[in-house]
């Protein structure tokens, strides 16, 4: 599976981003798309993620209720709408994908198996 992120950019506090997540290469039947963030010197975050099949979703509680994740079957393409966003949201978003995830591991890094490049979202304040 190949993944190109895309949408970030330079976003002011309070204003509204989406990110766009393109997969090619194979069916997504079966895998559970997500997306993780890493600002500078700090681990990667669990953002949120998507089963494909059923569209089931898991999010950080901490970002419920701002950012929402959709999916487009026919464009094999998932999107992370940002809204209200915060200085402390700039960082690199990356997209990923993985097979056989068990929703109580939707959150570890480790568990997927493919990741994209990764897109900055910067947010001025």
């Amino acid at each position: 599976v190949q993944l190109q992120a895309s949408g970030g950019g330079l976003v002011q506090a309070g204003g509204s981003l989406r990110l766009s997540c393109a997969a090619s290469g194979r069916s997504l039947g079966g895998y559970t798309l997500g997306w993780f963030r890493q600002a500078p010197g700090k681990e990667r975050e669990f953002v949120v993620a998507m089963k494909w099949t059923g569209g089931s979703t898991t999010y950080a509680n901490s970002l419920k209720g701002r950012f929402t994740i959709s999916r487009d079957i026919t464009k094999n393409t998932m999107y992370l709408q940002m809204n209200s966003v915060k200085p402390e949201d700039t960082a690199v978003y990356y997209c990923a994908a993985g097979s056989g995830i068990i929703t109580s591991m939707s959150g570890v890094p480790s568990s997927y198996h493919y990741w994209g490049q990764g897109t900055q979202v910067t947010v001025s304040s």
